[in-house]
């Protein structure tokens, strides 16, 4: 995992929301939008009870990873003051995990950052969180 600056983290931290793209064993491509975490080199979005077509498990996410578990995740800021774009491109591996102490760990740093989970009508304590180990980095423009 490359170690992420004190800046990166900050931004990470204070996004609302990320991109996640998957693909199938064919390699089409699928994005969707996440709420997510980062916690000792690992990112983190749980497959909750938010509004979906279809229950987490037969997400097209959820499906994808299972052909193919390489994924990307894009976290942007966009402003009309184009110095301060910036994004961070997370790629790596992931992975399914339902619970232990690992996934305790992750849907607390979830409610913390997002108040809406101390809803239990959206199903944290028992949502799957898919964990993606980062393998590269890439960080662009202002991140700080």
């Amino acid at each position: 995992m490359p170690l992420l600056s004190a800046a990166v983290e900050a931004f990470l931290g204070q996004a609302r929301v990320a991109h996640l793209a998957t693909a199938d064993a064919a390699g089409q491509p699928h994005v969707v939008p996440i709420v997510f975490v980062v916690l000792d080199g690992r990112l983190y979005s749980p497959l909750d009870a938010k509004p979906k077509r279809v229950p987490g498990q037969r997400l097209k996410r959820v499906r994808n990873l299972a052909a193919n578990p390489r994924v990307a995740v894009v976290v942007d800021r966009y402003a009309e003051d184009w110095s301060r774009l910036g994004y961070v491109l997370w790629q790596g591996r992931a992975r399914l995990l339902a619970d232990g102490a690992e996934a305790d760990r992750a849907r607390a740093a979830l409610r913390a950052k997002y108040s809406q989970y101390t809803d239990p009508a959206l199903g944290l304590d028992t949502a799957a969180l898919i964990v993606v180990e980062a393998e590269r980095v890439v960080v662009w423009g202002s991140v700080g």
